[in-house]
């Protein structure tokens, strides 16, 4: 089964991170991600970036992924 923790495992080990947070319910999660990496991305570059950290568990584990993405400065800005 997919939790939570496994998923916020793949994303730290995939790219920099000075914050995330995943919950979910074993098929749906929502992720907050931020990270220096999405400076100067567009949206849909920046949820490619995160949906790279998962691989193949996009296609085979997760039914549904929602991702909210951010700098450290637009975080700071929203906080």
């Amino acid at each position: 089964m997919v939790t939570p923790e496994s998923i916020e495992h793949n994303i730290k080990n995939g790219m920099n991170t000075t914050y995330l947070s995943v919950d979910g319910d074993g098929r749906h999660f929502e992720a907050v991600v931020v990270s220096e990496e999405f400076a100067g991305k567009s949206r849909i570059q920046r949820h490619q970036r995160v949906y790279q950290t998962l691989g193949d568990r996009m296609r085979q584990d997760v039914h549904a992924l929602s991702i909210k993405t951010f700098t450290p400065q637009e975080w700071q800005e929203k906080q």
